[in-house]
């Protein structure tokens, strides 16, 4: 269950996805003054180096991050824009060789009185992430748990201030992570049926894969909550259908993720004409063939 990295894809066309969407939707949250709580339930080592031995090897912040960083602000949408500039503060000069995990975007957003629950099990990417993390000085605001983080959240919730905000990403390596998503949802949304959730995962030929954004939706419609799913594929897929660890350390040897998406349950009422701005421009700037396209649905 440890093979999954996450150092391999750092800065890839579904970090671009993820990450403008995390963005854009904690901006909007930080415009009311009362405390927000973020848990991120797969938080990674934090930060990473695109020059490294990971990054480097699997080469996918090329056709991530890199297309994006020399094109003038001004012709980016604003959430990508905001995106842009998030990664640009971790470096120096031209180019990018550092890029920021969704801890550190999270944590660059946050107020004093906000507070940020990290999840990593991963040994290794723990304490990364523990070190990674101690270079900004966050003192009690950001609490760093080496625990399951399907299970952790549920104790968080609902918080103290009833404004939060989860990001669940998980590898998808294991195929029971698609239905322990599910579950915790489920289960996150009787303890704080106001809370904001996100699910990224990967859009791949997997028929779990398929059927989780459905299952969301789902969810939410029964809960009578409003929902959000964006999707960017940058390229025809060409992976076997057998492949259930597309993320493990023979990821360079693969084709590569082709597609992703991005469900949230009571977005923040800004992020739809955001999104519609800027998925056209990632499916532009992104693109690795003919096939690439993107979607944006929502329902109230």
């Amino acid at each position: 269950m440890f093979s999954y990295r996450h150092g391999f894809h750092a800065g890839n066309h579904a970090d671009v996805l993820k990450h403008t969407v995390l963005i854009a939707a904690l901006q909007h949250m930080a415009q009311k003054d009362t405390a927000i709580s973020v848990i991120d339930t797969h938080a990674g080592a934090g930060l990473y180096r695109l020059d490294g031995d990971f990054a480097s090897t699997s080469g996918e912040a090329k056709d991530g991050i890199a297309r994006l960083i020399d094109v003038p602000e001004a012709q980016l949408a604003p959430a990508l824009r905001a995106y842009v500039q998030t990664v640009r503060s971790v470096n120096q000069g031209k180019g990018v060789k550092t890029y920021p995990g969704s801890p550190f975007i999270t944590h660059s957003l946050l107020r004093p009185q906000d507070k940020l629950r990290l999840f990593e099990l991963h040994p290794t990417d723990w304490r990364a992430l523990d070190g990674n993390m101690a270079q900004l000085d966050t003192g009690k605001q950001v609490e760093i748990l080496m625990e399951d983080g399907f299970n952790g959240v549920k104790r968080f919730l609902p918080p103290p201030s009833r404004r939060g905000f989860l990001l669940c990403d998980p590898s998808y390596e294991m195929k029971t992570d698609y239905g322990r998503v599910i579950s915790m949802i489920e289960d996150a949304l009787v303890r704080f049926a106001t809370g904001t959730y996100a699910v990224w995962y990967p859009i791949i030929p997997r028929q779990d894969a398929h059927d989780l954004p459905k299952r969301l939706k789902t969810i939410a419609t029964k809960a009578g909550k409003g929902w959000l799913h964006a999707t960017l594929t940058v390229k025809g897929s060409k992976l076997r259908s057998e492949v259930n660890d597309w993320g493990n350390t023979t990821e360079a040897k693969r084709p590569g993720l082709p597609a992703s998406g991005m469900f949230l349950i009571n977005p923040p009422f800004t992020l739809r004409a955001a999104l519609k701005e800027a998925l056209p421009q990632m499916q532009q700037l992104l693109a690795q063939d003919k096939n690439a396209t993107h979607t944006l649905e929502y329902g109230e």
